[in-house]
């Protein structure tokens, strides 16, 4: 059933929002098809995009109002055959670790300690500590938005690339993700376990884990698209996870924005690719904020850096 009015702030792992005019709550994929159905029959003209938010891990979302629809993505639904798992879209990453765990299952390590769902981390690429979910997909099922067709995508036809796939950035936009099948390989139930609480641990070390925030707001830069002279005056800012690239986290740091302060949002002076909510920020603080860095790290290196965030509105 669509509702009117919701307030998103509650939807937003950075607490920031403002109200959306119609929503859609979905927790399998006959709710979706029945909710665009009856969106369809609504007749609203003059509205933006209907948008897809499942866990809000790396949604800045404005304090404006959103006119338009919101689907939350809870697609449920975990199942095994073999080395294989069929994970609905809205399955949180960290449930399907320990689903892993429990069933010595190992592909998904580097997850751990990630917020979000499977269908954000299909449409973003998730990635860290050298892995990457295009590494384990088998195959992404979605319904597009304004035909209700289903479609079914190989890894390759998803287009991965760093931070990217067909659905956020290609012709995929339009689809919805329902379902992603998954490929692992049986592993030690111990050493899983012992290296998942390892990157846990790392996450919880480095990272400004006691205030909300979208992670990573910005994107590392590959180095085969920089000059040569420029990777080598930089060499020390190149790591190689999955491949070579140049740590955002030390150009942001390197120019000095460790701390910076625009109302109530705050680079973090822990991990300056974290932009954290104070208590009281608004979507404008952060657009500050990443405006800020954005000019520090072009007029100190020549560098364009790129969000990893995506904005609602």
């Amino acid at each position: 059933m669509i509702k009117k009015d919701i307030s998103l702030k509650d939807y937003s792992n950075y607490k920031i929002g403002g109200l959306a005019s119609y929503f859609l709550e979905v927790l399998s994929i006959n709710d979706l098809v029945t909710g665009l159905k009856e969106w369809k029959e609504m007749k609203i003209s003059n509205l933006n995009p209907p948008f897809v938010l499942a866990a809000g891990t790396k949604v800045l979302i404005d304090d404006k109002d959103y006119n338009g629809l919101i689907i939350h993505n809870k697609i449920s639904g975990i199942e095994r055959d073999g080395n294989t798992i069929k994970s609905g879209s809205g399955v949180k990453t960290s449930d399907l670790l320990n689903f892993c765990m429990q069933n010595s299952l190992s592909g998904l390590e580097w997850g751990a300690g990630l917020p979000g769902t499977i269908g954000g981390a299909v449409r973003g690429n998730a990635g860290a500590f050298k892995g990457e979910t295009k590494d384990i997909v088998l195959n992404v099922s979605s319904l597009n938005f304004s035909t209700l067709k289903t479609s079914v995508w190989s890894n390759k036809e998803c287009k991965f690339d760093y931070r990217d796939s067909i659905f956020k950035s290609g012709e995929g936009k339009n689809e919805i993700i329902t379902e992603v099948l998954l490929k692992f390989t049986v592993g030690n139930q111990n050493e899983i376990k012992n290296k998942v609480e390892k990157l846990v641990n790392i996450r919880e070390t480095k990272h400004p884990m006691g205030y909300p925030s979208l992670g990573s707001t910005f994107k590392n830069i590959p180095c085969d698209t920089l000059p040569e002279k420029l990777n080598e005056e930089l060499k020390d800012c190149i790591k190689t996870d999955p491949f070579p690239l140049i740590s955002v986290v030390k150009l942001l740091s390197l120019s000095g924005l460790k701390g910076a302060r625009i109302g109530g949002a705050q680079i973090s002076e822990k991990q300056p690719n974290f932009i954290i909510n104070l208590g009281n920020a608004s979507s404008n603080d952060v657009k500050a904020l990443i405006k800020l860095a954005k000019e520090r790290v072009m007029h100190k290196f020549g560098i364009k850096i790129e969000e990893e965030i995506v904005y609602l509105g």
